[in-house]
């Protein structure tokens, strides 16, 4: 879409925000300037650098932005009538990227090349990460209190399984030979019916 296009979405920090993502997903955060990103918008520089202070801070946002639609959908998720399993089916799917570049997982990548040296995004991915940590461990809670899924260690098995969601997910993303999204879905599936198995 281009930048004309998205200009009616809403005000400059939610503009800021989509136009953002579009770039580092095509790009990578390093291509992204303020100024070339406030061309854009058709603002300043110093105009977007009063909502953020930094491209990590832009990051970050654009993340935090990017997740809350699943972040909805992840509760609407927790709160249908479902079997179990297939519940995590659904958890599983919404978790993997859409296909080769995904805008939302191409920040992440570029989230976590960056926290392991800055606090403040450290901060920001462990509380982004908790939300999927804490929604996937009330998921697997409530199928073994039904009595179908046979799992000792629900905060165990949701890190494994997200450990594992992320690397088919990192592939899939950078388009990795053999990497497709309909296989990374097949092999999870796979994987949660090893973590997490039904009763009997």
């Amino acid at each position: 879409m281009a930048a004309g296009q998205r200009r009616s979405s809403g005000d400059l920090r939610t503009r800021t925000l989509e136009e953002a993502t579009a770039v580092i997903a095509e790009e990578g955060l390093a291509s992204l300037t303020m100024a070339s990103l406030a061309k854009r918008l058709g603002t300043s520089g110093g105009h977007l650098l009063y909502y953020f202070r930094s491209k990590d801070l832009l990051l970050v946002e654009a993340l935090r932005y990017s997740e809350a639609t699943l972040t909805e959908e992840r509760a609407a998720l927790l709160a249908r009538r479902l079997k179990p399993a297939r519940r995590l089916e659904l958890f599983v799917e919404m978790y993997l990227p859409t296909g080769p570049r995904d805008p939302r997982w191409m920040l992440w990548i570029e989230l976590w090349a960056r926290s392991g040296t800055n606090v403040e995004l450290r901060a920001a991915q462990q509380v982004l990460d908790h939300g999927w940590q804490h929604d996937l461990e009330a998921l697997i809670a409530a199928g073994v209190a039904r009595g179908v899924f046979a799992v000792d260690d629900v905060p165990g098995r949701a890190v494994q399984l997200l450990a594992l969601l992320d690397g088919l997910s990192t592939r899939v993303v950078l388009s990795q030979s053999g990497a497709e999204r309909a296989q990374a879905v097949s092999l999870a599936h796979s994987a949660v019916a090893a973590l997490v198995p039904t009763v009997g």
